[in-house]
């Protein structure tokens, strides 16, 4: 019998040259911002660096005040308040080489670059991209090692820094590598490029062919997406999604809670819909963590968990799927509900073993943005604590 489907293109032949964007460190060159801003805003750029490109920019209404795209990625002076720190999560307490964390068992991240397309305002990450940065490494040598040392990693992630913004060919190495580790089963890529920079994957035949080959059928690779705000899911930026897709790479988004940005239902709404539409499901929604500099950008754990529980209440259950999480110290906890006395929490993952699904009940507080705000209620105290690694720290590479 002689099959009527027209025959599917070839994979590598779709590629679209797009749009070679320019990358932009300098305030100077944005004269959408009034020369007289623009000098205040250098000495916060000054503190916590500014990168944007010229794709990015023009996402950005400059006649609102208030653009939600802008208030991604442009400096503010609230970021100079005293407030919050640096390392919120005490990601050095899980720091077991130079560049490799390892908070659970099962999970190992590799910070394998200290560079992104461009920086978010509200990023956790922002002590990476300072000059005495020492925690992220380009030698993932000694991290590929401790990996295959590890049975127990199954699936690895890599971040940064934005892995999609080092060169093909050293991004090569290391899934080439983590694929020759046999009990690695899951490879994931943090990445913030397809809303950056959509050609990143579109005019890269060679990373097709590479995600062609070791997402297979048995072990995929994951693109763990973020898009903070609807108006970035652009036809190139989807398109660059379908990229991904048609080159077998699975698609999630996840995303924190940011106040000017997507903490309105109606956005977040629309954000989970369109997300669903091309196959990119929402997968975590973040609680803000307390970063110094960030105040401007939270939101409090009441009000952020009305606003997901609305935006929950619209679209299909694959617009639906995302789940409010804030990642503790202690591990990542689930913000399950809220009513008028209680917050109720759950541990999705933890550090200290005996805590892993433990429910917690906390006395409401509509200004808390963080645990360590809450207080427990009358007989459900405070989970347990241990501040030590649980894995034994080893020296990374110079």
């Amino acid at each position: 019998m002689t099959s009527s489907l027209l025959p599917l293109p070839q994979l590598d032949e779709w590629v679209d040259p797009g749009r070679r964007v320019t990358y932009i460190r300098n305030l100077d060159r944005i004269p959408n911002i009034p020369a007289d801003e623009r000098a205040k805003l250098k000495l916060v750029a000054e503190k916590y660096v500014f990168r944007a490109n010229d794709y990015y920019l023009d996402l950005i209404d400059w006649t609102d005040p208030n653009d939600p795209i802008k208030q991604l990625i442009i400096p503010r002076l609230e970021e100079l308040r005293d407030w919050g720190e640096l390392d919120a999560s005490n990601e050095r307490a899980v720091t077991v080489a130079r560049g490799v964390q390892h908070k659970y068992p099962d999970t190992v991240l590799l910070l394998c670059n200290e560079v992104c397309g461009a920086y978010c305002r509200y990023c956790f990450r922002k002590r990476l991209f300072m000059n005495d940065n020492e925690e992220t490494t380009n030698d993932v040598s000694g991290g590929l090692a401790y990996i295959a040392e590890n049975p127990n990693v199954r699936n690895v992630l890599l971040t940064g820094g934005d892995p999609l913004l080092m060169s093909t060919r050293r991004l090569t190495e290391i899934i080439e590598a983590l694929r020759d580790i046999e009990h690695v089963e899951i490879i994931r890529i943090g990445s913030k490029m397809p809303a950056f920079d959509p050609w990143r994957l579109t005019r890269d035949p060679e990373l097709q062919a590479v995600f062609r080959k070791y997402s297979t059928p048995q072990k995929r690779i994951y693109l763990m997406a973020h898009f903070d705000h609807p108006r970035e899911l652009t036809d190139e930026a989807i398109a660059g999604i379908d990229c991904f897709i048609r080159n077998g790479v699975i698609c999630v988004n996840q995303c924190p809670l940011v106040k000017g940005v997507n903490n309105d239902p109606e956005v977040l709404t629309d954000l989970y819909r369109k997300l669903s539409f091309i196959g990119c499901a929402p997968y975590y929604l973040f609680q803000g963590r307390p970063t110094e500099g960030n105040e401007p950008y939270e939101v409090p754990i009441v009000r952020g968990w009305e606003i997901f529980n609305e935006a929950l209440q619209e679209g299909s259950g694959l617009a639906r799927r995302a789940r409010f999480a804030m990642s503790h110290e202690t591990g990542k906890i689930e913000i399950l509900s809220v009513d008028d006395r209680y917050i109720y929490l759950r541990y999705i993952r933890a550090k200290d073993p005996a805590l892993r699904g433990q429910f917690m009940i906390y006395q409401r507080n509509d200004d808390a943005c963080w645990l360590d705000e809450l207080e427990p209620a009358v007989g459900y105290g405070a989970p347990r604590f241990d501040p030590e690694p649980l894995f034994d720290v080893v020296d990374g590479p110079e």
